[in-house]
């Protein structure tokens, strides 16, 4: 049997996001386990054969919001970190590794605060 590249890069692609359920363009999101962004809202047309999906970027790095704590409690984020995706949390993205490994903080964050950093997407 012959396997068929069906991408080639597969960095951009329209998929149906798990978190959150109706992802907005610039919001990180997960496909089951895939860290992305989204880079459109999500499909809302029953006529659309894409109905409920959205372009996501699969890799990369977006300016994105993240807080400055981890399982424990706060703590500050370094350029170099492992961030991890939250379901539960506002914002989505910090040190608690009771998420889903979404990517590397490329800026820093203080103590308990939440900014704006760059974020490598992926691993």
């Amino acid at each position: 049997m012959t396997s068929t590249v069906v991408y080639d890069d597969a960095n951009q692609l329209p998929l149906v996001c798990t978190d959150p359920a109706t992802p907005v363009e610039g919001d990180p999101v997960l496909v089951g386990q895939i860290p992305g962004v989204a880079l459109t809202n999500e499909i809302a047309d029953a006529t659309d054969p894409l109905n409920g999906y959205t372009s996501v970027k699969l890799n990369g790095a977006a300016n994105l919001s993240v807080k400055g704590i981890d399982g424990v409690g706060n703590s500050a984020v370094a350029v170099g970190d492992i961030l991890y995706y939250v379901v539960a949390d506002t914002p989505k993205l910090s040190k608690k590794n009771t998420g889903v490994r979404y990517g590397y903080a490329l800026g820093i964050v203080g103590l308990g605060a939440t900014a704006n950093i760059d974020v490598k997407i992926g691993y």
